[in-house]
């Protein structure tokens, strides 16, 4: 793919200990898809392959008060995560993987839904003139599918980078390939040229 780093944003979604982690509370979800795909790896690639190009790099990272007074449990997923007592501010689990961690020039936005595009990252492109995200991250069918289905809906390009996602199963993230392909152009780490 040619993409302007200028107008271009890497959005990785949800690379938290609690959800693609070892030990975290989502582990028995998607930790073996992670080490299956090498999602760990690819991802590392890509971060630092798009800072060197020059283009924006976003993390969205779900979190909750300790109370949870701010979750709206409204959908099973949700309600694992109050059950589980995980995604917590100031929780070590929901902090990003070691891997993963954000560098001084990076965006970190934090929402409370499962979809990590959210208006205060509408608001931050426009401002910064970006017309295309990338996505790459976890889960595939959930977290990302939403985000980039809100941002297509939003106006801007999209792109999926495939081998850099992944679901609970294999099917759950050939199934959501399958659905963005007619919302977004899919690629690969390779093919997007920002891999290291």
């Amino acid at each position: 793919m040619n993409l302007d780093p200028e107008s271009t944003a890497l959005v990785a979604i949800h690379c938290q200990g609690d959800i693609i982690g070892a030990e975290g509370a989502f582990a028995d979800f998607f930790h073996a898809e992670v080490v299956n795909r090498g999602i760990v790896g690819k991802l590392s690639g890509l971060l630092e392959g798009a800072r060197e190009a020059g283009a924006t790099v976003i993390y969205t990272q779900i979190a909750y008060n300790p109370d949870y007074s701010d979750l709206n449990a409204n959908s099973p997923l949700l309600r694992i995560a109050q059950q589980r007592e995980s995604l917590k501010h100031g929780s070590a689990h929901t902090n990003f993987i070691e891997q993963h961690a954000p560098q001084d020039t990076d965006l970190v936005l934090t929402n409370q839904r499962v979809g990590g595009f959210t208006p205060e990252m509408a608001s931050i492109l426009e401002d910064r003139g970006i017309q295309t995200l990338v996505f790459a991250g976890v889960a595939t069918n959930i977290s990302v599918e939403s985000s980039a289905r809100a941002a297509s809906d939003h106006g801007f390009h999209v792109a999926i980078v495939e081998d850099a996602c992944s679901a609970a199963t294999p099917g759950a993230h050939a199934a959501s390939i399958e659905s963005l392909g007619l919302l977004a152009s899919i690629t690969t780490s390779s093919e997007l040229g920002w891999a290291r």
